[in-house]
């Protein structure tokens, strides 16, 4: 009597079209994931020129502020964190308190409009205040009223709110540095489109505290490339296994 328990055991092999199927679609999934891991290493390119580009802006010697015919080229790519000058006097009756969480706790940013000479304004972020000094009537010796010499880094204006809050300007309640904003509830004209992250000037009293603007940048990209291009080896790798263990069952029934 002939014993067949091992040829049942393999059980019938798929068929070469099934075959075809599987290995078709592993090695179209195979090649999805390294076009994933590639072009995670394309951005991972991309990032590291940008934060190149960003660290030779901070460092560079401050040039001026784009000035009004300059400012509808302004982006994030071209212009942010640029180190720039800019003059004038400080409106501080139109100042505003931004929320802001800091290195040095939670209290607030000092947002102040800047007139330049030309009566084209400029908003500055002079820096923090802990929270029980967002009043501006406990340190009236940092507002002052001369003509001012500004230096620090350009910032794209940050519309609308955070993830989690939104800005109310009717309750004077801010979470994020939104110029357009400001500029509409403090009426004033002729803002310019960004703001800028004074330089820690060593302002009167001690606040507020500038110099405090935090430069990361988020890079996962070699990370994500590794494990796409992982995942592809996995999924080619099955591939040639199922081709392999099918050839080895059709071989054992015969």
């Amino acid at each position: 009597m002939t014993d067949t328990s091992s040829n049942t055991s393999q059980g019938k092999p798929r068929s070469t079209f099934a075959l075809a199927i599987w290995v078709f679609l592993l090695l179209l999934l195979t090649a999805l994931l390294i076009g994933l891991g590639t072009w995670q290493v394309q951005r991972l390119h991309w990032k590291l020129d940008l934060i190149a580009r960003v660290d030779a802006r901070v460092h560079a010697p401050a040039v001026a502020a784009p000035d009004q015919s300059q400012w509808a080229d302004i982006n994030a790519e071209n212009s942010e964190y640029k180190h720039v000058q800019v003059s004038g006097t400080f409106l501080n009756d139109k100042e505003t308190q931004i929320y802001a969480s800091t290195a040095l706790g939670a209290g607030y940013w000092v947002l102040t409009p800047l007139k330049l000479a030309d009566g084209t304004i400029v908003i500055i972020n002079r820096g923090f205040v802990p929270t029980e000094m967002r009043n501006p009537a406990t340190r009236p010796e940092s507002r002052t009223g001369t003509d001012t010499t500004v230096t620090g880094l350009l910032r794209i204006s940050e519309p609308k709110g955070t993830l989690l809050r939104s800005n109310v300007p009717a309750e004077e309640r801010w979470y994020s540095r939104d110029v357009a904003a400001i500029a509409a509830a403090r009426g004033l004209q002729n803002v310019a489109p960004y703001f800028i992250d004074a330089d820690d000037p060593k302002n009167p009293g001690g606040l507020p505290v500038g110099g405090l603007t935090q430069i990361t940048f988020h890079n996962s990209h070699l990370v994500y490339a590794i494990t796409w291009y992982g995942l592809a080896a996995m999924t080619l790798g099955l591939a040639v296994y199922l081709v392999y263990f099918e050839r080895r069952r059709a071989m054992a029934i015969r």
